[in-house]
């Protein structure tokens, strides 16, 4: 599990209202409805960010952090895992999250992305032409491999935090084998000592995308450890501020353009 049943993103709130936040239902191009949930800033910059959990899927930690987006103005959608598997209805502390995670699929998860980012463009989801993917983890990964030229979405940026970056267990190639493909700006957030993601394959990562004349920023906290973004990692608070403070630039320089 990659945070404890009782975390909560380390951000402070931004300067700005919120118009409204609620969960919504979005449906997928196979027809599968899902449960997502939508934070929109009273004062627009005019992105779109889709926020891609760890595998707990649409868990408190995250609607919160949508709402920390929209503060700063960004129009922030969360993205569940499990409509396919758990139905759309909201889940307790007690939700078998493993029995659900092995269900998971790579053509799942990319169809619940690509709704997340046709919601956003369309009137309902505020015309947000200008869209930025954040993951966690599991999410990360997902979160970059969206700014491939095959997954077609047109992103302005890509966020991952501790995003895994070598090939599945399968042997799917990863946001590392898949640089060349990369069309959008990547800004990557990696825990400096996290067993899961050795520094052998950051600096792959970054060395790949180098390579290919990607726009990266690849960012690792030495001694912090995986999923160290978290306001009851107090021995890491410094990375977390750091951290939020690149997202928050990243984002600014998408909304931009």
């Amino acid at each position: 599990m990659c945070f404890d049943a009782d975390s909560a993103p380390p951000v402070p709130h931004g300067p700005q209202a919120l118009a409204r936040d609620h969960r919504i239902t979005l449906t997928a191009r196979d027809g599968t409805r899902f449960a997502a949930f939508e934070a929109v800033p009273e004062n627009p910059s005019g992105l779109g960010v889709v926020v891609l959990p760890d595998v707990r899927g649409l868990y408190r930690f995250y609607i919160e952090l949508a709402r920390r987006f929209a503060e700063h103005g960004h129009h922030a959608v969360v993205v569940d895992y499990y409509g396919r598997t758990a139905g759309t209805g909201e889940r307790g502390p007690d939700f078998p999250v493993d029995e659900h995670m092995v269900r998971l699929t790579p053509r799942g998860l990319y169809d619940d992305l690509s709704a997340a980012v046709a919601h956003l463009r369309s009137p309902e989801g505020g015309a947000r032409h200008r869209i930025v993917t954040a993951g966690f983890c599991i999410g990360g990964r997902l979160a970059v491999l969206a700014g491939t030229k095959r997954a077609g979405h047109g992103l302005a940026g890509t966020v991952g935090f501790y995003c895994w970056p070598a090939p599945g267990p399968d042997g799917s190639p990863g946001p590392t084998q898949r640089a060349g493909e990369l069309t959008a700006p990547v800004l990557a957030l990696m825990a400096g000592d996290d067993p899961g993601i050795p520094p052998e394959h950051v600096h792959a990562f970054e060395h790949a995308l180098a390579e290919a004349g990607v726009e990266h920023e690849v960012v690792t906290y030495p001694g912090a450890p995986h999923s160290f973004f978290d306001v009851k990692q107090d021995d890491h608070a410094e990375a977390s501020a750091d951290a939020w403070r690149r997202v928050l630039a990243f984002a600014g320089r998408a909304a931009a353009g």
